[in-house]
């Protein structure tokens, strides 16, 4: 089982997993409030069955039809990765174990360099350099994500942070977007709509029983989300590049998926739409993406 790295700034303290995708473990404060729920998805075989509570997309976010995409006239097929369907999902640093880079009380920095060599080569075929960055404060947390193409040629990318939240005590979820993709029977977009009605989180709102498991774009960058029984708030945001949001509602379960991400879902096969939020990398170029995560009472 992996060692947990522990961070720690005032009463708050923060659980990573290097060696299991660098993601985090648990996240609270000194008076035990759980911001991030752990959760155990058997889809995700890389994780083994450990319980975490966020994870970093990397180099892109969400599905990928059929395994499969073209770029520069050459087609590219990706090892499966999310059981049950027939798609890679959320890149593969998710599947990587990462080094630590810097550490001090407070922050970590890890790293991952991928080479699509022998099994790897199934997960991305490009290579690139990846560095994580988490910043713990005693009322809020930053990641930092930075993803560098370290190949011959240029190559299509995305990120994002995929956490989960505890869905208690009342939780009730704000944030403003655009538009929404509808999903088809194989959870792809389909339909790009504007989101309003029942779509809609302008207002904060009850997370709900709803199961949405949706891509928003043009989010603005800001989400709230407040446990009102437990009297505190959360703001989350995220820099420019991070456009798109993905909502993740799952009936009678104790979390939900509220994700910070560049692209959309399957945006590798969406080249036509203008801002799917796919960027692509010339040799040498870099990508970064950042999320604040601020604590309050309320």
């Amino acid at each position: 089982m992996s060692a947990t790295l522990e961070l720690r700034a005032g009463g708050a303290s923060l659980g990573l997993l290097p060696d299991l995708g660098g993601s985090i473990v648990f996240w609270r404060n000194a008076a035990g409030m759980e911001f991030l729920r752990p959760v155990s998805d058997p889809h995700l075989v890389a994780q083994h069955g450990r319980a975490v509570a966020g994870y970093p997309l990397v180099p892109f976010s969400n599905r990928v039809a059929g395994d499969h995409f073209r770029f520069e006239g050459v087609d590219h097929h990706l090892a499966p990765s999310f059981a049950g369907e027939d798609c890679a999902i959320h890149g593969n640093g998710w599947q990587r174990r990462w080094r630590i880079a810097l550490l001090s009380d407070s922050s970590a920095t890890l790293a991952l360099d991928h080479t699509p060599v022998g099994a790897y080569a199934g997960q991305w075929p490009f290579s690139y350099r990846a560095q994580l960055r988490y910043d713990l404060h005693e009322a809020g947390l930053s990641i930092g994500i930075l993803l560098e193409n370290t190949d011959t040629r240029d190559q299509p990318v995305g990120m994002g942070f995929h956490p989960y939240f505890p869905r208690h005590s009342g939780l009730k979820l704000g944030f403003v977007a655009s538009s929404v993709w509808t999903n088809g029977p194989d959870h792809l977009p389909l339909l790009r709509i504007p989101a309003e009605g029942e779509w809609s989180f302008a207002r904060m709102r009850d997370a709900g029983d709803a199961a949405i498991d949706n891509c928003y774009a043009g989010w603005s960058g800001s989400a709230f989300l407040r446990w009102p029984r437990e009297g505190y708030a959360l703001t989350v945001e995220g820099s420019p590049d991070l456009s798109h949001l993905v909502l993740f509602t799952p009936p009678a379960r104790p979390y939900i998926g509220l994700e910070p991400v560049s692209n959309m879902n399957d945006g590798f096969n969406r080249t036509t739409i203008a801002d799917s939020g796919v960027r692509v990398l010339a040799p040498g170029q870099v990508m970064e993406g950042h999320i604040r995560m601020t604590v309050a009472r309320c």
